[in-house]
């Protein structure tokens, strides 16, 4: 199993570097990929900013199962772009035990990347990742790595998710994959999340495809985590953490909305479509959250604009077109007045 040790820096006060100690003859093994024949092997490949919870939450689980099953179900190994430590966004500094120019033949290959994976280049990382794609493997990535990967082409022709910050903005960039607002996605050879705890509940339901859902109950026990979710429960479970709404009629409302901000609904259509009244969505709106859905909604096409202005090269007339503004003056006035500062400030922050 792989080892991390922690040391102090000694040029940089109150930050630490994990150093992978793996054992060299180890990192030449080639792992099958069906689990009655032997442990998997998973990398990670992490870039700068990469955020620790994600990446702990890939993983952690791997160990618990290996501790729970009494054997070694799983191996993994940290790969990085290049040669060097990579820092991720807490600034903890880990020393990855391989380059992507030199990483093994594995079954698992899950990207780690913070808020700029939009704009990360790393062409030996993704001849890499084809190599292994040719040799079997699986390709995963968690937070906003999905832009890493659809970038490279990786993600063509399947469905995929990433943190809800940056969906809009990889909406516009790629509209033709299909992207699902759920904690995680797994499709076929590739597997999303949203970067977070849903990291964990997407290597629970890993772990469950390869050994069972009794050993990836006690794995979820082991870290004080609720048990496998519904389908259903997974897809409102960001807009529940997100928002803190509980109320059922709200939280698919707000689904709606989101998928529905170029488009502006009115609230007689959106109350059809929920098969209610207009007055109960709105005693229910006002009940929940103290404001109309109608002001909701243009609340949220507002802070879809600014994820956008952040995360896009969008121009910002199109940006206003983008969250449902016909009026460059309208769209001005309403940023300023949620944001405080107009759209153009935005995008130079």
């Amino acid at each position: 199993m792989p080892a991390i040790s922690l040391s102090a820096t000694n040029d940089a006060p109150g930050k630490y570097t994990i150093v992978n100690t793996v054992h060299a003859s180890r990192r030449q093994d080639r792992v099958q990929p069906a689990a009655s024949e032997g442990p998997l092997t998973f990398a990670v490949l992490v870039f700068p900013d990469f955020p620790m919870m994600a990446f702990s939450s890939v993983i952690e689980p791997l160990r618990a199962a290996n501790v729970l099953a009494k054997r070694e179900c799983y191996r993994w190994v940290i790969v990085g772009a290049d040669n060097g430590t990579v820092e991720a966004s807490n600034g903890v500094v880990i020393q990855p035990g391989f380059s992507a120019s030199g990483a093994p033949k594995v079954d698992r290959i899950v990207v780690c990347s913070g808020g700029n994976a939009d704009l990360l280049v790393a062409d030996d990382a993704v001849a890499w990742m084809r190599r292994s794609l040719r040799g079997g493997a699986h390709i995963g990535a968690v937070a906003d790595a999905a832009f890493f990967l659809a970038r490279a082409g990786l993600l063509d022709g399947h469905a995929c998710t990433l943190h809800w910050t940056s969906q809009a903005a990889f909406t516009e960039a790629f509209p033709d994959i299909e992207l699902r607002r759920d904690l995680y996605v797994i499709d076929r050879k590739r597997f999303t999340s949203a970067g977070g705890v849903g990291s964990l509940d997407m290597m629970l339901e890993i772990i469950t495809n390869d050994y069972g859902a009794e050993l990836a109950a006690g794995v979820a026990e082991w870290f004080v985590h609720s048990p496998l979710r519904s389908s259903v429960d997974r897809k409102l479970m960001p807009l529940r953490l997100r928002t803190g709404v509980q109320n059922e009629l709200v939280l698919s409302a707000i689904a709606i909305m989101e998928d529905a901000v170029e488009e502006r609904l009115g609230m007689t259509e959106l109350a059809a479509r929920l098969g209610v009244s207009s007055d109960k969505l709105e005693r229910n709106f006002r009940s929940e959250l103290s404001i109309s859905p109608n002001g909701y909604y243009r609340r949220l096409r507002l802070r879809r604009a600014a994820d956008l202005l952040a995360h896009s090269t969008l121009m910002v007339r199109d940006v206003a077109l983008a969250c449902g503004f016909a009026s460059m003056s309208s769209f001005a006035r309403a940023f300023r007045e949620e944001h405080g500062h107009a759209p153009k400030a935005m995008r130079r922050h």
